[in-house]
């Protein structure tokens, strides 16, 4: 096994147990925090995940650490729809992978936290663009 793939297991058991549980009641707190719900590939049900990124007119970017690894990605390949909760209110949009995208440099424009914490522990890079097409929904 490569340094990159156990550090990606390491990390993704990281994010998995610890890190995302305590993120996702946070949402919404922290600027540059979003939830984004996939439609699982396999099991079709909902699966949402703490991300960071930065919303930029009406579209959201972000980096994700392990690339088409992750398994949200894998999701958004499978199935592009998706939701994301910005602050207090839910956006419908069609997320899409840009792997000629320059993911190093996108980090520099997005929240320096979070980039900070992508740089150190991705292993392959991705940018992710999500073009929002609703004005969203107030969270109950």
């Amino acid at each position: 096994m490569t340094y990159s793939q156990v550090k990606r297991r390491i990390v993704t058991w990281v994010h998995r147990y610890l890190a995302n549980p305590l993120a996702k009641p946070l949402v919404g707190r922290i600027p540059g925090n979003a939830l984004l719900e996939t439609t699982g590939r396999r099991s079709g049900l909902a699966r949402r995940t703490p991300i960071g990124g930065r919303l930029v007119g009406s579209t959201f970017w972000m980096v994700s650490d392990h690339g088409r690894d992750s398994a949200y990605v894998r999701n958004i390949d499978a199935d592009p729809r998706v939701r994301l909760q910005l602050r207090s209110r839910w956006y419908t949009g069609t997320a899409r992978p840009l792997p000629d995208d320059d993911a190093r440099a996108r980090l520099r424009q997005l929240p320096r936290i979070n980039s900070a914490m992508v740089r150190l522990l991705g292993t392959n890079l991705l940018t992710i663009r999500i073009d929002l097409d609703s004005t969203g929904e107030t969270v109950r």
